[in-house]
């Protein structure tokens, strides 16, 4: 049930925003989904550009907006989830967490009123599905993996009668696309028990799912975009596919330093390395102002990117120094940044035959308590068939 939890957990790890409009009765119908969506459309927005205060200021006014409806619950539930990972206050963090638990029993609890007046509203069984989805990464975090369990069963359920009800609901698939593909890159036994619980792993359907949310999506569209950049550079290892996307993106939320990376990331992977670097070096810039989004708490992921870069140069002396300073910071929130820097320092080992050196950075980042991500990925790959340079293939 481990493995299972956490390959759900990666699959949807980037998931910041699911929205739904519940059902309203007749004399609400000609105004509130307009009004409803105009103001998740600027949550969303703000929460996209680093600003997760003023995003929950918008999903809290949807809440106003009408209080028997689960959708803005549901996104106060995910948005508060987003400021627990993101926050370097470790009290902002729990606190954080404890308001995500609350938002997810008001949206259940108005869902089921909604669900239970009418089976085939699919707009409330979306907005359970999002609530459910703050939940199962709260749960698995807390390694109550029976709870996690239950809640990835549930949420799958959501989606399907989702999609049942509306199949033009198109945000949905962003949801279902990353399950299925994800699964499908776990081991057989693993993949397995995930059929039984949730659904069959499929990769080429679940890239398909993702591709048609971010193609025609609504609230999750920017969303689905993201995960395709993800997706192209980080397993489908085609970050030329996905290089004009990403740059649309970095210029539309400019405040988003992920996106900012990832852009760097492919460009780096296409050899365009006088653009990654000047990216990089801008990220800093901002690291140093300490202005937000901006902290100091970054530095890690910045000397983590200019590792990446420098060893795509195949200049793995600077490589190796800035994934090595990328270490020094053992605080949780860099747990996942201190993975992939082991994962690179064995690359390099391998590169340069020190094998048995190699194994064991791969073991070191797999010991980190993460939870599922393509870096541990990567690691269990190299543990088993050394890394090879395109150089020495």
């Amino acid at each position: 049930m481990n493995k299972c939890s956490a390959a759900i957990l990666f699959a949807i790890t980037c998931m910041l925003c699911l929205a739904a409009l519940a059902l309203q009765p007749p004399e609400a119908l000609a105004l509130q989904p307009s009004a409803m969506h105009g103001i998740l459309r600027q949550g969303i927005e703000k929460a996209f550009n680093m600003d997760p205060l003023g995003a929950g200021a918008q999903f809290q006014k949807a809440v106003e907006l009408d209080p028997d409806d689960p959708t803005g619950y549901a996104f106060q539930a995910v948005n508060q989830l987003s400021i627990a990972e993101t926050s370097f206050d470790p009290k902002q963090r729990e606190a954080s967490r404890e308001a995500m638990l609350r938002y997810v029993s008001e949206t259940l609890a108005r869902g089921d009123r909604r669900v239970g007046r009418n089976p085939r509203d699919s707009r409330a069984w979306f907005a359970m599905a999002l609530a459910r989805t703050a939940k199962f990464r709260w749960a698995q975090r807390q390694k109550e993996y029976f709870t996690a369990a239950d809640e990835a069963y549930n949420l799958w359920s959501c989606l399907e009668k989702v999609q049942k009800e509306d199949p033009e609901n198109y945000d949905s698939y962003l949801l279902t696309g990353t399950i299925r593909y994800n699964l499908d890159r776990l081991p057989e036994l693993a993949r397995f028990f995930s059929s039984l619980l949730i659904t069959k792993g499929d990769s080429r359907r679940g890239l398909e799912d993702v591709e048609l949310a971010a193609t025609k999506g609504d609230l999750l569209k920017e969303l689905a975009q993201s995960e395709l950049i993800s997706v192209y550079l980080n397993f489908e290892k085609q970050p030329g596919r996905v290089l004009p996307l990403a740059r649309e993106l970095q210029k539309k939320f400019p405040r988003n330093y992920n996106l900012s990376i990832a852009l760097a990331s492919i460009l780096a992977e296409l050899d365009q390395f006088k653009e990654a670097l000047a990216i990089a070096r801008e990220l800093e810039r901002g690291i140093a102002s300490g202005k937000p989004p901006y902290a100091p708490q970054l530095q890690p992921r910045h000397d983590q990117l200019m590792g990446r870069i420098y060893f795509t140069q195949g200049d793995y002396a600077r490589a190796e120094g800035y994934f090595r300073k990328s270490l020094s910071d053992t605080a949780d929130y860099n747990a996942r940044v201190r993975v992939w820097s082991y994962v690179r320092l064995g690359m390099i080992c391998d590169a340069r035959d020190e094998r048995e050196q190699a194994k064991e950075y791969y073991s070191m980042a797999l010991s980190i308590d993460t939870g599922e991500s393509v870096a541990k990925v990567e690691a269990r790959k190299y543990l088993k068939t050394p890394y090879r340079a395109a150089s020495q293939q």
